[in-house]
């Protein structure tokens, strides 16, 4: 495995550490809406040992379900990620992922497969792709495996006839492309963790990765897939407005891209939200390890998060998607120094964002 591909795959599934900055927790607002909506979060990192950990989280914070995307493939750690889920009461989901150094010899697309099959029939509701993929996992040539190669269909398109969703997960920020210098607005975040920093590195530019995406969700429209922190490309809804329109099987989620999403307009934001009512899910990208592993919220700094700023990551995530209030402070402040506005999201929209659409889509018949 490249030292890329290790940095890749080990930042994408492990917990981190936030900055202890102290942050205050956000006021309540007037505007929030009555009674409590019930939440599933379709974007969480779940270490071996850590469910009684994230079930007390689920408790503190109203989360009724997670989707735990960490589940491992069946020759790794999944049969104990699966043992945990049923041990959760029901609370937990876990996706299954690919063994990248499959891909490293000839034949991996229908082992590939074949392991998709292997973890569908141990439990696994759904397949994650990490975003190794395009920036990091050699083929059997030695050169970088793109997110549309053909050799990896059979994989695709076994997860789509067994019912599979794909939560898949191509590129980063545009920022993490930029040279990280005190003009690059992630530079905190990147001076935290610069191995996520892929400016000069022999990678496919932003652009060339979003594009490799499109083609892999066009070329499976009976797969429906997850493009996860909001479509992977924040920073331009119009551009995630016209793939949504274009593939009926895309679906995304919101992990980690509250920062991004709340520089926007609200009432842009809003009406992106309205059209696509039906194939929002709400997600966190939460990363929860047993004690004394700190937290990951949504993105770390290089010291373990504090109460304080626990409490914002989850706090400020609601008053976005249900108060109007503006200029409040974002739930991961070392993505960014700035605040956001909130969009207020009707009651019947944000019922399915938080959990009808994941129902749905999980084919879960209770929470």
């Amino acid at each position: 495995m490249s030292l890329l591909l290790a940095v890749l795959v080990a930042g994408a599934i492990a917990a981190g550490h936030q900055s202890k900055t102290a942050i205050p927790a956000p006021a309540p607002s007037a505007s929030a809406p009555p009674g409590r909506v019930p939440m599933i979060d379709v974007h969480v990192h779940l270490s071996a040992g850590g469910s009684t950990r994230l079930l007390a989280l689920m408790k503190r914070y109203g989360i009724d379900h997670v989707v735990n995307l960490s589940g491992g493939h069946p020759l790794g750690n999944l049969a104990q990620q699966l043992a945990e889920a049923r041990a959760s009461g029901g609370k937990i989901t876990v996706f299954s992922g690919f063994p990248y150094e499959q891909a490293e010899s000839p034949g991996y697309g229908p082992r590939m497969a074949q392991l998709v099959r292997m973890g569908h029939d141990m439990g696994a509701k759904g397949l994650k792709i990490f975003k190794a993929l395009g920036l990091a996992v050699p083929g059997p040539d030695g050169k970088l495996l793109a997110v549309d190669d053909p050799g990896l269909d059979p994989a695709f398109e076994t997860a789509g006839e067994l019912g599979m969703p794909i939560a898949i997960h191509s590129g980063d920020p545009r920022a993490f492309w930029l040279p990280v210098d005190a003009n690059n607005e992630r530079f905190a975040e990147l001076s935290a963790h610069p191995g996520w920093a892929l400016y000069g590195r022999k990678v496919p530019s932003f652009d060339a990765i979003l594009s490799q995406l499109e083609r892999r969700i066009a070329r499976h429209p009976k797969t429906k897939f997850i493009s996860v922190h909001f479509g992977n490309c924040a920073e331009d809804v119009d551009r995630v407005a016209a793939m949504m329109r274009k593939y009926p099987n895309m679906y995304i989620d919101t992990a980690a891209r509250i920062p991004e999403m709340g520089r926007h307009p609200a009432d842009k934001l809003r009406a992106f939200f309205t059209e696509f009512q039906d194939r929002i899910l709400y997600g966190s990208d939460l990363g929860v390890g047993p004690e004394p592993e700190p937290l990951f919220l949504g993105s770390s700094g290089p010291n373990p998060p504090t109460p304080d700023e626990q409490e914002l990551f989850f706090g400020a995530t609601r008053r976005f998607f249900e108060t109007s209030d503006r200029g409040f402070a974002h739930p991961t402040p070392i993505q960014g120094n700035w605040t956001i506005d909130g969009i207020a999201l009707p009651r019947p929209i944000l019922e399915k964002v938080y959990y009808k659409n994941a129902m749905r889509l999980l084919g879960l018949d209770k929470l």
